[in-house]
């Protein structure tokens, strides 16, 4: 193969890279987006049952539809974190097809592109670098939601514990031998 094509080639080829890198991004945020409507989903069919006649009575259920709501803005935020991180991704993925395609036009058919295709090439990857830091952030709101969960579990952990331990003294309380008759309190039944 004769030198130009071979770095013509070569070239058109770094931006194949980056692409394969946010292709990936792209299949992890889609599935992020996934987990987050489910999550939306999920967190209004519970909000249905805690409302209704029998979820009301149910154990912490006024904390419950508490945390319900305040995880709804969380949501919202994380899931536009994740939109806009997959519109910077398949930008990034736009513009560096377009800077490969602008080298083969260039090696090709010898039109001067001058500078775009190195400008395009910085800007997939400012774009795939934007949704990275997206993701970061989409993260620490997903980190955050889940400790209130687990603080909301221990609470409801808590108040079972003390159900139990409530239901465990009052056993011990049935459960208690006779007291032992005395030396000269006999039931009369035994002989002499």
């Amino acid at each position: 193969m004769p030198e130009p094509i071979s770095s013509l080639l070569a070239a058109m080829i770094t931006p194949a890279v980056l692409i394969s890198g946010a292709g990936t991004l792209i299949m992890s945020t889609s599935t992020r987006v996934g987990r987050a409507t489910d999550r939306v989903r999920a967190l209004t069919s519970r909000f249905k049952q805690l409302v209704s006649e029998e979820g009301q009575h149910e154990p912490l259920a006024r904390e419950e539809k508490r945390l319900i709501i305040r995880q709804l803005p969380r949501l919202s935020r994380r899931t536009r974190f994740l939109m806009r991180a997959l519109q910077a991704f398949y930008t990034s993925v736009a513009l560096l097809v377009l800077t490969s395609i602008l080298l083969g036009l260039d090696g090709l058919f010898d039109v001067n592109t001058g500078s775009l295709p190195l400008l395009m090439a910085l800007g997939g990857s400012v774009a795939l670098a934007y949704g990275a830091l997206l993701l970061s952030y989409e993260a620490r709101f997903s980190a955050a939601t889940t400790k209130e969960e687990m603080r909301f579990l221990e609470e409801l952990g808590q108040h079972y514990a003390g159900l139990y331990a409530e239901e465990l003294e009052g056993a011990e309380e049935t459960n208690k031998p006779p007291p032992a008759a005395g030396a000269g309190g006999g039931s009369g039944t035994g002989k002499r």
